[in-house]
């Protein structure tokens, strides 16, 4: 499994021969990828907000995963797209699209449609990616990424997620104001049991502007074991 990020919280996720885009936000101070490069076979989406979908429209016509709400929006303001299920997922589900699968967990937070009060696009999510089916059986040899969407500390991370969808890595929210900040970050990597943790949606703008080093000594202050890594914008780590 190979992850890509491209700054803020999208990320490209390839497994196998499957090739997954997260959030796809390109107008933000990490990345130099023009979105045009990338052709996804899916593009998942955690919730509606203008800087989680703003260049879904380069991939009309791509398989799409996100709630129905979110779905049907994108829809009708930026193109045809070959929706799982034929009207998106929901909080619970597990879908396989190609050669992974994918779970949506919620995530604390709002879910404006582009931002806004006017439209409101449901709970939002987070998605746990595996190159294998999840079961209430351990699977030592499957490989598991955890994208958690937008969101603040939930003992879901704690409870479910971690001992039941056992992911190896995981991208966490820190920029703080609109989500978890370092510390409750690096609490949520704690319960979640990972080996690799990965921080995002942060320094895109002034309110979520941070030193990553303190998330790096919140996390070695936990007293987990996981090995952060604080990417380049761009930069392609082989889970």
């Amino acid at each position: 499994m190979e992850l890509t990020w491209y700054g803020h919280s999208t990320w490209h996720v390839t497994v196998d021969d499957t090739e997954l885009l997260i959030d796809p936000f390109f107008d933000n101070p990490k990345t130099d990828t023009d979105p045009e490069e990338l052709d996804p076979d899916y593009v998942l989406l955690t919730h509606g907000h203008a800087d989680h979908i703003g260049d879904v429209d380069r991939y009309e016509g791509c398989g799409l995963v996100a709630t129905p709400e979110v779905v049907e929006y994108c829809e009708d303001n930026f193109g045809d797209f070959d929706a799982v299920g034929g009207m998106g997922m929901n909080l619970g589900g597990t879908v396989e699209i190609g050669d992974a699968f994918v779970t949506m967990h919620r995530a604390d937070h709002t879910n404006g449609m582009d931002t806004s009060y006017g439209t409101s696009g449901g709970m939002p999510g987070g998605f746990i990616i595996s190159d294998t089916k999840p079961t209430q059986v351990s699977d030592a040899e499957s490989t598991t990424f955890y994208h958690a969407g937008d969101t603040g500390l939930m003992t879901e991370m704690r409870d479910v997620i971690g001992p039941f969808l056992e992911p190896d890595a995981a991208a966490v929210p820190v920029g703080d104001h609109f989500t978890m900040g370092p510390m409750q970050a690096a609490v949520a990597v704690d319960w979640l049991d990972v080996d690799h943790a990965f921080p995002m949606h942060y320094d895109t703008f002034p309110p979520i502007e941070i030193d990553t080093r303190d998330f790096v000594n919140e996390v070695a202050g936990t007293g987990s074991d996981a090995e952060v890594h604080v990417l380049d914008g761009d930069e392609t780590f082989e889970l």
